[in-house]
């Protein structure tokens, strides 16, 4: 059966989900402005993005420490040597776009953040990937407005409260229904429901030009200093700041094959052997901090 990315036709093609277990940090290099280590954001939308060359790169590497045959590694990922007979990858991965931006909330913790746009994004690449019955898609949302669960944790007295941002709230059977559909895609493997109820509680569907302020003011920013051995104090110029996804903060992407180089197997055997299973993996930067631990899974055509 084939599938459509971005008007092509493929043969296979799968979502997969990158759920930050610590705050995760994919730079962009030097910034501009008071943050000195930014994370990646996409060009358009100014949403955090984790580039699909870091997702391929962790991705190889996982194969090789668990000791996958390096034919196949080669195959899916393609050869880093100089040779004439070097070949592309055969899986191709899409950059993975925010969908759950984890903030702040005065009752219940925190909330996990959605909008109209995200969602409608998100659906598109879930039907590429041969997703199968979707929730139906929210009409915009007015500024000022928070829509939530029907039985959600976020709301007293029909308000909404994230950092100093005050929401009329308004229940909802559509955000309901996208609460439990990406729940069961998150957390259906867990024997226990309680990850999946903390869910289904706190996903909160806001406007599109909220989220875009809440994508820029509520990462992570934190300070790091170095200090000198002998004199215990910060180290000149040795200060600066680093921004990071939020701890529980998801995103997603599209991966898919059109052919398979180099072996002799399928696309959709290539892509059950590397993109079935649930991994952990470090991702990004900052791992020696603790930075960039995250459970990558997917769903879609044979999960």
């Amino acid at each position: 059966m084939n599938v459509n990315v971005n008007g092509r036709t493929h043969a296979s093609a799968r979502m997969y989900w990158i759920h930050a277990l610590t705050p995760l940090h994919v730079g962009s290099g030097r910034g501009v402005s008071f943050i000195d280590l930014p994370i990646m954001r996409e060009k358009v939308t100014d949403w955090p993005i984790i580039p699909g060359s870091s997702v391929k790169g962790v991705w190889r590497d996982y194969a090789e420490q668990r000791g996958a045959d390096p034919a196949l590694i080669a195959a899916a990922f393609g050869l880093a040597t100089d040779k004439d007979d070097d070949h592309a990858g055969s899986l191709a991965i899409t950059d993975a776009r925010i969908v759950l931006l984890p903030v702040r909330s005065v009752y219940g913790t925190f909330a996990y953040a959605t909008s109209p746009l995200v969602l409608s994004r998100l659906a598109r690449d879930m039907k590429t990937a041969n997703g199968g019955n979707l929730p139906p898609l929210p009409a915009e949302v007015p500024d000022g407005m928070a829509i939530t669960t029907n039985d959600n944790v976020l709301a007293v007295d029909g308000r909404v409260f994230f950092e100093d941002l005050d929401f009329t709230s308004q229940a909802s059977d559509i955000a309901h229904s996208w609460a439990e559909h990406l729940g069961q895609i998150l957390f259906g493997a867990e024997e226990d429901r309680s990850f999946r109820d903390i869910l289904l509680k706190r996903l909160v569907i806001v406007s599109n030009s909220t989220f875009d302020f809440l994508c820029q003011q509520g990462t992570e920013i934190n300070a790091r200093i170095r200090i000198e051995d002998d004199k215990k104090t910060v180290a000149p110029g040795a200060l600066w700041y680093e921004e990071s996804l939020p701890a529980e903060s998801v995103l997603a992407g599209v991966v898919w094959c059109e052919r398979v180089y180099g072996v002799r197997r399928t696309t959709d055997e290539l892509l059950a052997e590397f993109c079935t299973q649930p991994i952990n993996v470090q991702m990004g930067g900052k791992a020696t901090v603790g930075k960039g631990y995250v459970r990558c899974l997917f769903s879609g055509r044979g999960n």
